[in-house]
């Protein structure tokens, strides 16, 4: 599928070269699969015992990216560029922050009072640190808004008490005007707007332009996909956020449903394992790695079908991208760790 978006955007005169992307998309899939390998040995457990470490890690590539970063197409500054090679910070830290936090969750639950205020304070601080900054520094929503799914998913299924949801739910509608006004930029808003308001761009060539071309090009693809001959459009970003649009041109509806059950059944999986793991620090680690592939998976086709805001989010797995590509196999790799670990039932004397 990025070999065929890519030939349609080179086709109209976008500068692509088709196989350079393919052979960056597979050397970053061997790569994931080497980070997949290296986390499914290694026991989380040992890299939740280095939380400082990596929470410096995360602090660094905050640093870098405030130093190196460059804005992409979207208008975030979320990538740090040298020598035609590209890394987001953000996805790294997706993935460390899943591992701190469960720490951090299972330690409170195990030797302090979890359902505390200071308790919740602690976790709720690591959150909005973590949130705040991907906004202040890069200025990427998208990232942002996994981090917070991650966090909640994860805060849920710790067994905190629902109040604690329920207070800080208010206190995020009381923060939203200040996001809103001091921390969103113009284009942000009208993005996570358009999608309910139709008088912002009643004619689909502004802010909606790429959702209006990822539409006309999903319904173009009907049952069974069309050939090239007879594609309705090519616009930029069809191979990275959009890729799903183009699995509806080439392969049709058919296509498209084939796509959702695969992801359907890693995501489903991911959760089973967690729900089997017997610990509550693995528990999490799955957790915050299924919420994040699900709710990365509902947002990207949101986008591409018109209901979801357009806040650069790929699709786990097809859309391209070599971070994204790398930290979703690593991620994967921490729950076939715990899959393959042994359970603590096993150690039992009596």
């Amino acid at each position: 599928m990025v070999y065929r978006a890519a030939s349609g955007m080179a086709a109209t005169g976008g500068d692509y070269n088709p196989t350079k992307l393919v052979v960056v998309q597979l050397f970053s899939m061997f790569l994931g699969l080497g980070a997949f390998v290296f986390l499914t040995v290694i026991d989380a457990d040992l890299l939740g015992d280095q939380w400082k470490w990596l929470c410096a890690i995360n602090v660094l590539l905050l640093v870098a990216l405030v130093i190196f970063g460059v804005e992409d197409n979207t208008g975030n500054k979320s990538w740090i560029r040298f020598a035609g090679i590209g890394l987001q910070p953000s996805e790294v830290i997706k993935v460390i922050y899943v591992i701190v936090a469960a720490k951090q969750m299972t330690y409170l639950k195990e030797y302090r009072d979890m359902n505390s205020f200071l308790s919740v304070v602690q976790m709720a601080g690591h959150f909005v640190i973590v949130f705040g900054l991907i906004v202040v520094v890069s200025s990427d929503l998208g990232s942002a808004s996994i981090i917070l799914c991650i966090f909640l998913t994860m805060f849920f299924a710790l067994g905190v008490r629902l109040y604690w949801f329920a207070i800080g739910g208010a206190a995020l509608a009381a923060a939203i005007p200040l996001l809103w006004n001091y921390f969103l930029k113009d284009y942000q808003k009208q993005r996570l707007v358009a999608p309910y308001d139709a008088s912002i761009d009643p004619e689909g060539y502004g802010i909606n332009w790429q959702t209006s071309q990822s539409k006309l090009t999903l319904a173009s693809g009907r049952l069974t996909g069309v050939d090239a001959e007879h594609r309705a459009t090519n616009f930029i970003g069809k191979h990275t956020d959009f890729i799903f649009s183009c699995v509806g041109e080439e392969l049709g509806m058919i296509g498209c449903i084939i796509v959702i059950i695969l992801l359907s059944i890693i995501i489903i999986h991911i959760f089973r394992v967690g729900l089997k793991a017997g610990r509550t620090f693995d528990m999490l680690i799955c957790v915050g790695v299924g919420s994040a592939v699900a709710f990365q998976t509902f947002i990207n086709i949101g986008m591409c079908i018109g209901i979801t805001p357009v806040i650069g989010i790929t699709l786990p797995f097809f859309s391209y991208g070599g971070s994204s590509m790398m930290t979703m196999f690593a991620a994967m790799g921490l729950v076939s760790g715990v899959k393959y670990k042994l359970k603590p039932q096993l150690f039992a004397i009596y």
